[in-house]
């Protein structure tokens, strides 16, 4: 295997000149780097990561955790931290914990062992807040990723409560007063504010909270479904139909299809999280759009901060603005 020595020796520099060039420690002049550069390909050297890493305490990765990787909103967030982490020379090793508590746990502990530099979860239900306090008290930056807790960590998400109750309301005012909510896992602190926001609209319209009309469980698409085959066939059917997330829509229009029940004209439906290319769908689907792939961005600066910041200050928590797009399910005619 080629040395810095044997790159010296071809370009005819100093083993401190090809280390400057390769590690980027000091500026070197256009001729030589390039001398340097030119010698580096001839004998093919390859650097030593652990052994750089040793000598520099840093591994140059950080790890990031999600909860389901095949939800697409998930998949935007790990592309806006990707895209963020290699510009700024990091390796990331990203693990699904498929909303498993135990399964999070290991590959936090497992990423930790690797001495990544940093990292950023999206916590599962009922996850471990103390753990990853622990680990960022012990000198690894992390950061809490959508879904937001009471914790001394760097968070980031976007706003649950507020376009939730927006959506209810859009329902009122096209003169619903019987509008379900497909909730999902409330112990998720995502579903839990997004039902906080369902509430909240009710109360404003003066209508009373009917917990009959209130989907809970797992929020998995199959259980969903079940679910919600039972509550559209009852006599007191929800006349609106609102997911908290886009599993729990999955189920929702699976069960309203299978019992031959069309939007909006058997129920108006709207989604907090839609589906990919919603100009496909018929009818296109009312639903709020978060900025995903900035959340995932945002992650990684925020991780940064702690990693490059000679005083990163106070832990911070950041949200975001998502949009809603009113289209033909609720019963608007874009």
């Amino acid at each position: 295997m080629a040395t810095l020595v044997d790159v010296a020796r071809m370009a005819g520099v100093s083993v401190s000149t090809v280390s400057h060039v390769v590690n980027g420690t000091r500026p070197v002049n256009d001729a030589t780097r390039q001398r340097v550069e030119e010698a580096i390909a001839a004998v093919d050297y390859r650097q030593d990561t652990v052994a750089r890493a040793l000598r520099r305490s840093r591994t140059d990765s950080v790890g990031l955790v999600v909860s389901d990787v095949s939800q697409p909103v998930f998949g935007e967030m790990v592309r806006g931290f990707e895209q963020e982490a290699t510009a700024a020379g990091l390796t990331v090793l990203l693990a699904n914990s498929g909303e498993n508590a135990v399964h999070e746990s290991r590959a936090v502990r497992t990423l930790t062992d690797r001495r990544v530099d940093g990292l950023v979860v999206a916590p599962v239900a009922h996850s471990l807040l103390a753990e990853l306090e622990a680990i960022s008290q012990r000198g690894t930056p992390v950061v809490v990723m959508d879904r937001l807790g009471s914790t001394n960590i760097d968070q980031v998400g976007v706003y649950n409560t507020e376009p939730t109750t927006d959506l209810v309301l859009h329902m009122v005012e096209h003169g619903h007063r019987r509008i379900g909510l497909v909730a999902g896992d409330l112990s998720v602190a995502t579903m839990f504010e997004r039902h906080l926001g369902y509430q909240k609209a009710l109360s404003e319209a003066g209508i009373d909270y009917d917990p009959a009309l209130v989907v809970t469980g797992s929020g998995m698409a199959e259980q969903t479904s079940l679910d919600m085959r039972d509550l559209l066939a009852s006599a007191g059917r929800p006349t609106a139909v609102i997911a908290a997330s886009t599993e729990t829509a999955a189920g929702a229009l699976r069960a309203a299809y299978a019992l031959g029940m069309q939007c909006p004209t058997d129920f108006a439906f709207a989604s907090f999280d839609g589906f990919a290319y919603p100009d496909l769908f018929r009818p296109t689907l009312t639903a709020v759009t978060q900025p995903a792939r900035q959340v995932g961005a945002t992650a990684l600066k925020l991780l940064l901060s702690r990693l490059n910041g000679p005083d990163p200050g106070p832990f911070v928590t950041v949200r975001l603005h998502p949009s809603v797009d009113y289209r033909q399910s609720c019963g608007c005619q874009s």
